[in-house]
C-alpha cells in the first residue's frame, strides 16, 4: 500500500488502487457477499446526529425473524435524545469541523460526549481534541 502511494505521488496521480489483487478481486469476496445477502436486506435506518436515511441499513430477512433482538425484546421504540447544541451530524457530513461546535472540548469531551463524533476515539471530534492538544503541547485531561 505504501509503495503504491509513493508511486502515485511520483507520477502525480491520486487514485484508489487495489494492492491485494492476488487475494481480493475488484468485485470483492463474492461468497461472503452472497451469505450476507441471504441473511440481511436493506432497510431504513436512523443515524445518530443525522436522522433517518432510506435503505441505509441492514435488517434481518423474515426467515431470520426469530433472531431479531429488536423485535424479540421490544426495543424498536427506543429513541436517542440528541443534544440541541451538538453539531455532530454536520461534522459527520463534512459540512462543519469539530472546532466549529460551541460545545467542542468544553461541555463535550470523551468523558461526557454529546454526539457520535466524540463517543469513540476514532470519532472526528475525539481525534481533533486529542491531536489538536498534542500539536499545541496541551496535556490530555
Amino acid at each position: 500500500g505504501i509503495l503504491l502511494a509513493v508511486k502515485q505521488l511520483e507520477d502525480g496521480r491520486f487514485d484508489v488502487e487495489n494492492a491485494y489483487k492476488r487475494v481480493v478481486t475488484e468485485k470483492g469476496n463474492l461468497p461472503a457477499q452472497e451469505m450476507i445477502k441471504s441473511v440481511f436486506e436493506p432497510c431504513d435506518r436512523s443515524w445518530r446526529g443525522i436522522g433517518e436515511i432510506s435503505q441505509s441499513g441492514l435488517g434481518l430477512r423474515k426467515d431470520f425473524e426469530e433472531f431479531n433482538a429488536e423485535h424479540r425484546f421490544n426495543v424498536s421504540n427506543i429513541q436517542t435524545k440528541e443534544s440541541a447544541i451538538c453539531i455532530s451530524g454536520q461534522i459527520l457530513q463534512g459540512i462543519k469541523k469539530p472546532v466549529d461546535c460551541p460545545a467542542f472540548g468544553t461541555i463535550c469531551t470523551q468523558e461526557h460526549p454529546l454526539g457520535a463524533t466524540m463517543v469513540s476515539s476514532e470519532g472526528a471530534c475525539a481525534a481533533y481534541l486529542r491531536y489538536g492538544r498534542a500539536r499545541k503541547g496541551i496535556p490530555e485531561k
